[in-house]
């Protein structure tokens, strides 16, 4: 009776290994993951030095309603471990990497992560470098406050669709991380001005920032943002509606590296404000895409403007109705290699001149 209990995975929800740790090899835990599997909700492998990320890989797949998880001191882990929890176990809420060094951390879509599973984590790697913590929807200002007090080394992180957080934990944020490089904030909508400035005054690295739907910020945090960060190299800021000429202004002038530009459904965008940006620095040398699908102010002029940025690689210009076909032509003559994505509705043709024929689609064609 004994043995039938004991191989009964359905009795091994809580492992801790700590006791064993110097016995604990690999085999033992892909073992333990196939006796147990969807059964395991905490497991603790403190210590334990020979696992590695084969063994763990194998435990993600097997274990995926794993929620606790403590990996301190498991020195062989590396970030594809992280990989194959982030892939198959979506609903650990904490985890232990205390002692791993330099690391990046992917825990995109495990939407039951809480500020407790990161409070955990940035006390025990202070070293951590990338966090990916997309779709992480319980997220709160909490958690980056952490970060904040215990990674200082954090260069990424990826807050993609964490739609609860707000200007109070990203400029925490800002003041503890100042290497910060890559900031993805899309679909964050409560973010406004007082984000960018945190971002421009404390972390003058930032290279690439996606700040897309985030449609409270405007100019005035735009011109902080990049009169201080002068590296900048990539920005998507689709559906920002609020944002006008003034920041292209300011990009033109301060961020001499840019090279790729996102103003998707920025509706007050015109022609002057892409002159600014065609004309100086990054335009000419630099810039190599530019969306501006959506953009109704836009017209051919825009395109001539384009004209002067010699390493254009690609523009998108969906829905930009007064941009015409010869305008494409013209640039596309003078920068041969260029892909000029648009759309053009076809023609509608006359009313008809009897009057059955007012009842049809007039785009339509009676065949």
């Amino acid at each position: 009776a004994w043995n039938v209990l004991a191989l009964d995975g359905s009795n091994w929800q809580k492992i801790d290994l700590f006791n064993f740790q110097t016995d604990i090899e690999g085999r033992v835990v892909e073992n333990i993951s196939k006796r147990c599997g969807g059964f395991l909700r905490q497991l603790s492998l403190r210590g334990c030095l020979s696992v590695g990320d084969a063994s763990m890989k194998t435990f993600s797949q097997n274990c995926r309603n794993i929620e606790v998880l403590n990996l301190n001191g498991c020195t062989k882990i590396t970030d594809s471990t992280c990989l194959s929890l982030s892939k198959f176990c979506c609903k650990l809420k904490q985890l232990d990497l205390t002692s791993l060094s330099e690391m990046m951390l992917n825990l995109s879509w495990c939407d039951q992560i809480t500020r407790d599973g990161i409070e955990a984590l940035a006390r025990g790697c202070n070293n951590l470098r990338a966090l990916f913590l997309r779709g992480c929807t319980q997220l709160e200002d909490g958690a980056l406050k952490h970060l904040q007090k215990h990674c200082p080394e954090l260069t990424t992180i990826n807050m993609q669709s964490c739609s609860q957080i707000t200007d109070d934990g990203l400029v925490s944020l800002c003041r503890g991380c100042h290497k910060l490089q890559v900031l993805c904030i899309s679909g964050c909508s409560n973010i406004t001005d007082a984000s960018l400035t945190a971002l421009g005054l404390n972390c003058p690295r930032l290279k690439i920032l996606e700040a897309a739907r985030c449609s409270q910020v405007t100019d005035a945090g735009f011109t902080v943002l990049a009169r201080n960060c002068h590296e900048m190299e990539k920005m998507d800021l689709e559906e920002c509606i609020l944002v006008t000429d003034n920041t292209l202004v300011q990009l033109a002038i301060h961020c001499p590296r840019l090279q790729a530009l996102s103003l998707s459904h920025c509706e007050l965008i015109t022609d002057d404000g892409i002159r600014a940006l065609s004309s100086s620095v990054c335009g000419q040398e630099r810039l190599t895409v530019v969306e501006l699908d959506n953009c109704p102010l836009i017209t051919d002029v825009t395109l001539e403007h384009l004209k002067n940025c010699h390493r254009l690689e690609r523009i998108e210009l969906y829905d930009c109705q007064q941009v015409t076909r010869a305008g494409i032509k013209r640039i596309r003559a003078h920068l041969p290699e260029i892909k000029v994505h648009a759309y053009f509705a076809p023609v509608t043709p006359p009313p008809s001149v009897h009057g059955g024929g007012q009842r049809l689609c007039r785009c339509c064609i009676i065949l």
